[in-house]
């Protein structure tokens, strides 16, 4: 943290002092990941740089605000994204896309068990497919997807991130899924062709 955050003045401020060791304490060690969400979203270095600065900022001015003991990582983690939702990018992503449609009536989804056919078509797909097809989803689909295979938070923890109900997380992590095995599938055909192919010349 900036030394240039705490006070010079010749006050009593070991409450400020306090409060600035204890964020610095909780927020610190999340920058890398704060940094990686801000990146997925922006696209961009300078821009995620800028946005994770802008939240760290907020993050300490309402610091007081923050119950110790309850999620600070959820807590922050909503900074960084109403921050991004309120500037020119992300403002432009929500006259496309609106984030919090509703997706409830389909009703919740169930669980999903990490085993599944998209995880091992992600696992057999390259790091630079993966990530082209990812870079490619809408944000609402991007963003939860990082929180739950990147961040591994749970559906509590993004509830709490994305301020929508769990029901919501489920579904729209199943879309999310969904459409990135629509991106991924073609490609994964491609590949298997030239496989089929040389196990159909056995024997010939």
């Amino acid at each position: 943290m900036n030394p240039g955050l705490r006070s010079s003045h010749h006050v009593d401020v070991s409450g400020a002092n306090l409060q600035l060791d204890s964020f610095e304490e909780l927020a610190i060690p999340l920058f890398d990941q704060l940094y990686n969400f801000a990146h997925w979203l922006t696209q961009n270095r300078d821009e995620a740089e800028d946005l994770v600065q802008e939240t760290y900022i907020k993050a300490l001015k309402g610091f007081s605000s923050f119950q110790l003991g309850t999620n600070f990582r959820a807590w922050i983690y909503r900074i960084l994204r109403n921050t991004f939702l309120t500037s020119r990018k992300g403002l432009k992503v929500t006259m496309t896309v609106p984030l919090d449609f509703d997706e409830e009536e389909e009703g919740p989804e169930p669980a999903i068990e990490r085993e599944t056919p998209e995880t091992l078509l992600l696992a057999r797909s390259s790091h630079e497919l993966l990530q082209k097809a990812i870079d490619e989803l809408p944000v609402h689909f991007r963003e939860i997807l990082l929180l739950c295979e990147v961040e591994e938070m749970s559906y509590q923890e993004i509830s709490e991130t994305l301020a929508v109900p769990i029901g919501t997380v489920m579904s729209r992590l199943s879309r999310a899924r969904q459409s990135l095995r629509n991106q991924l599938r073609p490609h994964s055909q491609q590949e298997a062709a030239p496989r089929i192919a040389r196990g159909t010349n056995h024997g010939l």
